[in-house]
């Protein structure tokens, strides 16, 4: 196994369907951790909804866009998915993406992304 690799994530965020204002934030261009450390991915977003789905993907290079982890508006538990968790704080509109032990293949641009309930 190689020694310890610098990964790299570059965030951006998206919008899914149709609703009104919706906006959704990243202000973090570009993060770098270590191999096997921990890095978290910020992101804000604006709405009027009181239910609605927030999710992280990520895209690695030359690659396609791989669904990550969701949060339900309604849920308070923070959703969890392996290696992956996230810190949802509804009152703030604050949805960071915490990835621990990370690997080489954790290297991709993130995105954060917002859906109205249907």
């Amino acid at each position: 196994m190689a020694g310890p690799g610098l990964l790299w994530a570059a965030v951006v965020s998206i919008y899914l369907g149709p609703s009104v204002a919706q906006m959704v934030t990243q202000p973090q261009p570009e993060e770098s951790v270590q191999e096997t450390g921990t890095v978290n991915l910020h992101c804000t977003y604006t709405t009027s909804e009181s239910n609605y789905y927030l999710f992280w993907y990520k895209q690695p290079p030359s690659a396609e866009m791989v669904f990550i982890i969701r949060q339900n508006a309604y849920e308070q538990q923070n959703a969890t998915n392996d290696r992956y968790s996230v810190n949802f704080q509804k009152e703030a509109k604050a949805f960071s993406l915490k990835i621990s032990d990370s690997q080489l293949e954790d290297a991709a641009m993130y995105f954060c992304a917002y859906s109205g309930a249907q």
